[in-house]
């Protein structure tokens, strides 16, 4: 099951949920005020292993559209 992302359009409130793809496009109730809150849209990691057996992201060391190729000079690593 996938992990949706959602954003409380009351509170604010950043959450996720672990549901069903049957259930993608339904929304999910706030756990702070219970509001109904409609899915974010969100980033995605991709990771394989390379020759070597290493694990490596998919598509180059940074996020996308970042320039960095260390996390440490953004905080999201």
């Amino acid at each position: 099951m996938p992990i949706y992302e959602y954003n409380c359009p009351v509170c604010h409130l950043k959450f996720d949920m672990l549901r069903r793809m049957s259930q993608s496009d339904e929304k999910a109730d706030c756990p702070k005020c219970g509001h109904q809150s409609g899915r974010a849209v969100s980033l995605f990691s991709c990771f394989a292993k390379d020759d070597a057996g290493f694990t490596a992201p998919v598509g180059g060391n940074s996020c996308s559209g970042c320039q960095s190729s260390s996390c440490d000079s953004c905080g999201a690593g």
